[in-house]
C-alpha cells in the first residue's frame, strides 16, 4: 500500500531542503496514477518493507528515477498526514507481522511541510559550518514537530552530515502548515554555527512557494542562493 505522495522539489546542490505532503499542484488523477505506479512497481519487485519510489514530474507525465529502500529524512510529513508511526510499521514488517489494515483504511488528513536545518553557510555556497551549538529556543505548539539530536554545547564536526534538525508543521491545509512552519522557524534559535535557517524563512515566505510554483532550480530562480 501507499501513504500518499510527497514533494521534495526545493533543493540545494541536488540535496533536499524542503519536503511536503501531499505533493502540491498535482491534479488528483495524476496523483493517483503516480501512487498506483509506485504500488505496482513494489508488487513487481516483491518488495517487502518501507520504501520510497521517486519520480520526476513534467506536466501530465512522470518518469521513474529510483527506489529508496529505506526510511527517508522526510518520512515525518507522511506520518503527520496518516497519524501512524512509519518506523514502527517498518519494524513490524521486518518481523514478519501483518500491517493489520488495508489501503482504504489509510486516510490522509491536512498538509505537512518539513524544513531541514543544516550547519552550513548559504552565502558561501553552502559550505559546512563547524563549532559548538548553543541552544536558545526550540519551537513547539499545535501542529509543530521537531526531530533533532542536538544539545546545548554539542560540537559540530566536519566529518558528518550537516543536518542539525528537522522542523515539521502540520495544518488543515497547505497555507496553515506554511504559516505555522514560518513561525516555528523564527522560534528556532541557536548560535555557535552558521545555519540555513534564514534562507529557509525566505523560501517559506516567498510568493512563488506560497503558490506552489516549484522547480528543482527554485533557489536560483528566486535568487535566494547567492
Amino acid at each position: 500500500m501507499h501513504w500518499g505522495t510527497r514533494d521534495c522539489t526545493v533543493q540545494r546542490r541536488h540535496q533536499k531542503l524542503v519536503e511536503e505532503a501531499p505533493a502540491p499542484a498535482l491534479p488528483p488523477k495524476l496523483r493517483e496514477r503516480i501512487s498506483r505506479a509506485a504500488v505496482r512497481l513494489a508488487e513487481h519487485l516483491g518488495y517487502v518493507g518501507a520504501g520510497t519510489v521517486e519520480f520526476l514530474v513534467e506536466g501530465e507525465d512522470f518518469y521513474f528515477i529510483e527506489v529508496n529502500a529505506r526510511i527517508q529524512v522526510e518520512h515525518p510529513v507522511s506520518e503527520m498526514l496518516v497519524g501512524r508511526n512509519l518506523v514502527r510499521e517498518q519494524l513490524r514488517v521486518a518481523q514478519g507481522k501483518p500491517l493489520g489494515y488495508r489501503q482504504e483504511q489509510i486516510e490522509l488528513y491536512g498538509h505537512a511541510i518539513e524544513c531541514r536545518i543544516n550547519a552550513e553557510d548559504p552565502d558561501r555556497g553552502f559550505l559546512p559550518s563547524t563549532g559548538r551549538v548553543w541552544l536558545h529556543s526550540l519551537p513547539g505548539g499545535m501542529g509543530i514537530r521537531v526531530d533533532t539530536h542536538i544539545y546545548h554545547g554539542m560540537p559540530v564536526l566536519p566529518y558528518y552530515d550537516p543536518l542539525l534538525a528537522k522542523i515539521i508543521a502540520h495544518g488543515e491545509d497547505r497555507e496553515e502548515a506554511r504559516t505555522r512552519l514560518y513561525s516555528a522557524l523564527r522560534r528556532f534559535q541557536i548560535s555557535g554555527v552558521k545555519t540555513n535557517r534564514d534562507l529557509l524563512l525566505s523560501v517559506i515566505s516567498h510568493p512563488q512557494f506560497a503558490m506552489a510554483s516549484l522547480a528543482t532550480d527554485f533557489l536560483e530562480r528566486i535568487k535566494l542562493s547567492r
